[in-house]
């Protein structure tokens, strides 16, 4: 497999959970960040994007800059500290997501002569989920420098434009946004 980074976003407010910090949900005794930390575990480098918490694992931590200024700033912070070719970037809920998902998606970005900047998980529904998905580290770079200033960008905005392929539907690209979600 391909040398990959593992960028984790889990800096946000949770705000549908009334305040709640979504990574620390526990799931069959297992927070959603330590479920997204156990499947990059074969990354050459992890980089968690907001407060620092107990995990199951070392990883590096970092804020997006400024505080609270969105996914895509929170990209920009995650991905300045690795070196990786392939960088796989994940929501801190995504508890359905395992080493073998993350291999597809590393794998599913191709050698260096395929072209395509990038390869993501579609959830159960069909619905295309960038922050489940792993991203030639240029291509990501080159993005975040047409965007200008990252902070409260939208993701798809980032995303505009770039080579991307998409497995098939399945539950590992649900992420967690309410607790119904959670009773699956």
């Amino acid at each position: 497999m391909v040398e990959f980074d593992a960028v984790v976003l889990a800096g946000g407010g949770s705000t549908r959970f009334g305040g709640v910090d979504k990574a620390l949900l526990v799931l069959d005794g297992v927070s959603l960040l330590d479920r997204v930390l156990t499947a990059t575990i074969a990354a050459e480098s992890t980089v968690v994007v907001g407060p620092e918490r107990a995990v199951c694992r070392p990883v590096d931590w970092t804020l997006e800059n400024p505080p609270g200024g969105g996914p895509v700033a929170g990209i920009a912070a995650g991905i300045a500290l690795g070196r990786s070719p392939v960088v796989v970037l994940l929501s801190c809920d995504l508890p359905w997501i395992t080493t073998d998902e993350v291999a597809q998606l590393v794998d599913g970005v191709g050698d260096s002569t395929s072209g395509r900047d990038g390869f993501g998980l579609l959830d159960s529904g069909g619905r295309e989920q960038w922050l489940a998905a792993a991203y030639r580290r240029t291509a990501l770079v080159e993005a975040l420098k047409r965007i200008g200033d990252p902070r409260d960008k939208s993701v798809r905005r980032l995303f505009l434009g770039l080579d991307l392929a998409w497995s098939a539907p399945s539950r590992a690209g649900d992420d967690v946004d309410s607790w119904a979600d959670l009773d699956d």
